[in-house]
């Protein structure tokens, strides 16, 4: 129904803007003498019953069918990639870069998800979906313009980078889960990836110094359960339900609208001046989702489908 599809559009970029303004609850973190291990570790650890709840709520109003082997398996190993290498990446590129260029890198994920859908999957990508990507890019140039400044420092290229590399990892998680969520199903398939990821966070803090997870300042656990409950648990819900529904490209660009959002949190928390270039931009991403409605007519016209 056209309904379900404006749904997962605004699922979608619900899900981008709370995913997004993480960056602003991690900065805040750090002001505290936080890390970006301990940043995650406690991210994913407090997000974990919350997944799990949602789980057993889930199978006590369905019946989901019986999970396979393999597709656990192959659920935890994206999860790992997308929740734990993605997220840490990351965390770890905040402390090196601003928040608006990191969100300009991390634009990039709509486009990475489109090139390695088409040569890795084989699929095939409607024309409009370049033409939408292009003017929501447009778009997010003229947004974080300002924010794009070259001052030869090595910390900076470093932070970009590993931005970048987190970028790469989540786009090819975002692959793969549309490919399973159809059967795993949109909970259980967060459930299990964020469980993986958990694990390995805890790990992580085994091996370089788990005490430093029980003397952090409150703050920290404040912004912490901020970070779990509406930048992680819903918006990955959110996301995944939108992927179920129009795949994963379709999931990528409309997030583009999301981001945009965070140049207003930005604002609002850490002062971050909103130019008219800015509003300007934010009206051309629009334009670009509008687009994104379009293919959703066509692709609900009958005669189309055949």
């Amino acid at each position: 129904m056209q309904s379900g599809f404006y749904l997962s559009i605004i699922l979608a970029s619900l899900g981008a803007l709370l995913f997004a303004a993480k960056a602003i609850v991690v900065k805040f973190s750090y002001q505290y003498g936080a890390t970006a291990d301990i940043v995650l570790t406690l991210r994913m650890v407090f997000s974990l019953p919350i997944f799990w709840l949602a789980v057993w709520w889930n199978q006590q109003i369905t019946s989901p069918q019986p999970l396979i082997r393999k597709d656990v398996i192959k659920v935890c190993a994206i999860g790992l990639l997308g929740y734990f290498v993605s997220s840490y990446l990351d965390f770890l590129g905040l402390h090196y870069i601003s928040v608006g260029l990191e969100r300009v890198i991390l634009y990039l994920i709509p486009a990475i998800v489109l090139v390695l859908s088409k040569f890795l999957l084989k699929k095939t990508i409607d024309r409009r979906q370049y033409w939408a990507m292009a003017v929501a890019y447009l778009g997010i140039t003229l947004v974080f313009l300002h924010d794009i400044q070259f001052n030869g420092q090595s910390a900076v290229f470093l932070g970009g980078i590993l931005v970048f590399l987190s970028a790469v990892a989540y786009s090819i998680y975002l692959i793969y889960a549309g490919e399973l969520v159809g059967r795993v199903g949109s909970i259980r398939m967060v459930a299990l990836a964020s469980a993986s990821a958990t694990a390995a966070t805890c790990i992580q803090s085994l091996v370089l110094d788990v005490g430093q997870l029980f003397v952090q300042q409150p703050e920290v656990y404040y912004f912490a359960l901020i970070n779990a409950l509406f930048c992680t648990f819903i918006p990955m819900l959110f996301i995944m339900m939108a992927v179920n529904r129009i795949g994963s490209s379709l999931t990528a660009q409309a997030g583009t609208i999301g981001p945009v959002g965070t140049a207003f949190l930005g604002w609002y928390f850490l002062s971050e001046p909103v130019s008219a270039l800015q509003l300007a931009g934010i009206a051309v991403v629009l334009i670009g989702i509008a687009i994104l409605l379009s293919i959703g007519k066509s692709n609900q016209n009958p005669a189309a489908a055949e």
